[in-house]
């Protein structure tokens, strides 16, 4: 295509540049740069916006902006809420606060977060989630950040690794603050659905020598969050004509029982139509704790030495209960012969009773955590006309599941599932007599009670760097070079044992009926649904260390041993990047060199065998490398005073996803199928265009539009395909059909946003942007986590000691994936969030916040809104804080 042509050009066009003379200062788009952007103030929320600005009027690439009092001040309660404010910038909001973040319509894995320039070491606490390569907003403190830059163009002396941008968290550093600086808040957060609220806190102390050659940054941070995720969920969907035979492992015929007359009729009409595999309410609570230290240092031992070093630590619990009680209407142990009634609409099984059918409750108690230390040290020499920086640091982490424990109980009833009503009522779910608030009715089967498991996680970055600047006269202002080098290690251990000989009831563990509020906000939901009953987490595991049971072990089952997996990847990278300004033209030009090495290690089931034993696996390790070369151009044109044209080509790429990239393997020799992960996948690559208009019409505000496009290759997603191997069991090579990742294809993401922000009369102002992006993979193929339509608009008043600002988001439907065969999608959502701020004196303030009031709802469904997979509500949150500076 033209647009590769382009910006393999680009790559030499360093060498055709001519200009030279002497002294330029520092880069001022560098992604550490200070723009005086870190001050600690009570007040000044207008000013922070116009820091902001300046920030986007100087930089050379597309970028975007957040300072210091606005990431950690109201109503953030993490970085991903506050990068809601940036056009192009969407959040996924799954447990009811910013965790994910999408950049121009990609998905967030194709985006990076770095801190300070480097990449910080995260892991996630949710149980069904492995190892990946997008970053967790939930663990990054607020108080941390001096300033957030969002580079939606890449330059040369970046990482690399980002389709969609990089946001690079820039953290406070004592040297740019004032002499003695003392700072921090004590609050109190509250949850209106789970009634419970804990005092927060956070204390910054920095210090620095009369002449600013030595100074040192200490922080703290605690942050506690008891939430409530109610939910209606479905486990599946399944073909009506698993109620007439077609079920080859269980080919009962419900016509052949209870479904006659009408039922029968109108099942033999409707074999295709599509019903959920099971259908309940879920009950979700979490206690989430987050300590957070970091400390800074910096010494100037002469004027042109700056030496830093810095440590963060990130210590974390996410203990979580999960209980969902399920009738499963679809489930081959029972219900497919249980049909008595059926309604169909427009191809969708809206109403189904059975007689005598099968309920499940699911109770999984996990114990869940994430610790991190990064360290970091930088030498910085100034020589005048040349510079030279070198850096070195570690980040660990580990986290996932320590321990979860689960129970299964078990019970047939006569019950009627309804889901008419979706997408305004996720539905119900009605019986003939009310089990749902009744403990006694759910007992275990000793056949299989449940299982306990440990999924623990880790991730290890080292890196070292080297880059030198050369300044110039002319308009050729100053050329960088640069090195750096990478060792990132991630992998996951997963051990588990089945609970079997167990015949116990759900009374037994402290049952207790859900609180008064359950569902509140649910249209459509019966009284049985929102009295049922609840166990106790704690009570199960007492009662399961009072057992006799089996060591966990990795090969209990094949899910284990192929959750057991290690990736390690060297990078190399070298740079080179022109800057220049002829007054009215400026920007920067150059080119990326990366080399990646990977080591993907895991367990592979030997051809023939069952799977089941440790005999059965071998741990084997595939090696790949690959190169990339990634040119890239930033051009800004100053047309008039006020206003700036950019133009922005590159060439970016993103490697795959840890768990794509797992070796792990198996074979079925009989149905001739198999699966698992793909060491050889190819990295992502794109090119990429920008551009965008930026007029800066009066003090403190701006009009921008800008257009993006976005051609990418080697874009990855799970689906079969035939493969050939040997077959053990007929002696001869046989095509299997198997499921793993594969480098599916090209995809396109295009569109377009504008923004708008003006500091009104009488102390008003507004923020508002709005963003289309047209996102589709080959055959149409949606792209997750792509919105079509985001907007936000945030008005504001600031006047004296009074400042209030209110903040509301929406988004359009999006992709997240495939799950079981069906295109998961999550409805259009929207968020408001308002706070009240009053200045007692200059140094001490009161704020007032509440966040999530319109109690959002999260609904995911399963290719139609008519087929609701999981609806969630988890609460509106309120935050009291009393913030000093001194």
């Amino acid at each position: 295509m033209g647009i590769r042509t382009f910006l393999v050009g680009t790559a030499s066009a360093i060498a055709l540049f001519s200009g030279a003379a002497h002294a330029q200062g520092s880069d001022a788009s560098a992604p550490d740069a200070d723009a005086n952007a870190s001050d600690i103030v009570v007040t000044g929320y207008r000013a922070s916006l116009a820091k902001a600005i300046d920030v986007k009027r100087n930089a050379d690439a597309i970028v975007d902006s957040i300072s210091a009092e606005d990431v950690g001040k109201f109503p953030n309660t993490n970085v991903a809420e506050a990068l809601t404010l940036v056009p192009g910038v969407t959040v996924d909001r799954q447990f009811g606060q910013g965790e994910k973040v999408s950049i121009l319509g990609t998905d967030p894995a194709l985006n990076r977060t770095l801190l300070d320039g480097q990449t910080v070491a995260s892991a996630d606490w949710f149980i069904l989630d492995s190892p990946g390569r997008t970053f967790n907003y939930a663990l990054l403190a607020p108080q941390l950040v001096g300033r957030v830059d969002v580079y939606k163009s890449p330059e040369p002396r970046i990482d690399e690794g980002s389709i969609g941008g990089t946001v690079n968290v820039v953290t406070r550093k004592p040297l740019e603050l004032k002499p003695f600086t003392m700072a921090g808040q004590l609050g109190y957060l509250y949850n209106d659905r789970s009634k419970k609220g804990d005092i927060q806190g956070s204390a910054l102390v920095s210090w620095h020598n009369e002449e600013g050659t030595f100074g040192i940054l200490a922080s703290f941070q605690r942050a506690k969050d008891r939430l409530r995720r109610d939910g209606v969920e479905t486990y599946g969907t399944m073909k009506a004509d698993q109620w007439a035979g077609g079920n080859a492992d269980n080919p009962v015929d419900s016509r052949d029982n209870g479904c006659v007359g009408e039922c029968a009729a109108t099942l033999s009409n409707n074999l295709d139509a599509i019903s959920p595999n099971a259908f309940g309410t879920s009950y979700f609570e979490q206690g989430r704790e987050r300590l957070t230290y970091s400390a800074t240092a910096q010494w100037k031992p002469v004027d042109e030495l700056t030496l830093e070093a810095s440590w963060l630590k990130i210590d974390a619990t996410y203990n979580n209960l999960n209980q969902s009680m399920y009738a499963f209407q679809g489930n081959t142990w029972n219900s497919l012969g249980a049909l008595t009634g059926l309604e169909v609409n427009n191809g969708i099984v809206t109403s189904a009773s059975f007689k005598n059918a099968l309920s499940v409750l699911d109770v999984q108690y996990r114990e869940a955590e994430m610790k991190s230390d990064t360290y970091r040290g930088k030498a910085s020499w100034d020589g005048g006309t040349w510079d030279l920086t070198v850096e070195g640091g570690l980040s660990d982490a580990d986290g996932g599941t320590k321990r979860q424990v689960f129970l299964e109980f078990l019970n047939w009833a006569d019950y009627t599932v309804n889901i008419g009503g979706a997408p305004k009522s996720p539905g119900s779910l009605t019986y003939a007599t009310d089990v749902q608030g009744n403990p006694n009715a759910f007992v275990t089967d000793p056949g299989w009670s449940g299982n306990t498991v440990t999924k623990p996680t880790s991730d290890k970055e080292r890196y070292g760097q080297a880059d030198l600047g050369f300044d110039f006269d002319g308009a050729l202002k100053r050329i960088q070079i640069g090195y750096k080098y990478r060792h990132h290690e991630t992998g996951q251990q997963y051990a588990g044992i089945a609970l079997n000989g167990l015949g116990v009831a759900a009374a037994q563990f402290d049952p207790k009926t859900v609180a008064g509020n359950y569902l509140r906000g649910f249209s459509g939901v019966n009284d049985q649904m929102t009295d049922r009953f609840i166990i106790s987490g704690p009570s199960m595991v007492d009662y399961l260390e009072g057992q006799t049971l089996p060591t966990p072990s990795i090969f209990a089952a094949a899910e284990f041993t192929a959750g057991n997996w290690n990736i390690q990847e060297d990078i190399n990278a070298v740079y080179a990047q022109a800057n220049f300004d002829t007054g009215t033209l400026r920007g920067n030009f150059g080119v990326r060199y990366v080399n990646t090495k990977t080591d993907s290690a895991g367990y592979v089931c030997n051809a023939g065998a069952p799977c089941n034993s440790a005999a059965d696996w071998t741990w084997q390790t595939t090696k790949r490398s690959y190169d990339n070369w990634l040119p890239s151009a930033n051009i800004a044109w100053t047309a008039q005073q006020d206003l700036i044209v950019r133009f922005s080509a590159a060439k970016v790429m993103s490697r795959p996803n840890y768990a794509d990239m797992t070796n792990y393997f198996w074979l079925s020799d009989t149905v001739l199928t198999g699966g698992g992960g793909n060491p050889n996948l190819k990295p992502y690559t794109s090119g990429n265009l920008n551009a965008s208009v930026e007029w800066y019409f009066k003090q403190g505000s701006i009009l921008s539009a800008e257009v993006f496009y976005k051609d990418i290759s080697n874009y990855i997603l799970q689906k079969t395909a035939p493969e050939s191997y040997f077959n053990q069991s007929q002696g001869r090579v046989t095509t299997y059909q198997i499921s793993r990742p594969y480098n599916a294809g090209s995809a396109e993401v295009k569109g377009f946003a504008v923004a708008y922000q003006q500091n009104l009369p009488y102390g008003f102002g507004i923020l508002a942007n709005y963003t289309y992006s047209d996102g589709s993979g080959e055959g149409g193929q949606a792209l997750p986590y792509n919105s079509k339509h985001q907007a936000s608009v945030s008005p504001f008043f600031e006047s004296g000691p009074v400042a209030l600002r209110a903040t509301y988001t929406w988004r359009s439907k999006y992709f997240t994936g495939i799950d079981r065969g069906d295109n998961m999608f999550v409805r259009d959502s929207d968020n408001l969030d308002v706070s009240a701020t009053y200045n007692v004196t200059p140094q001490i303030g009161i704020t007032l916040s509440g966040m999530n009031l319109t109690d959002a709802e999260y609904y995911a469904y399963a290719n139609t809104t008519a087929l609701p997979r999981g609806v969630y509500r988890s609460g509106r949150k309120f935050l009291a804080t009393v913030n000093f500076n001194y």
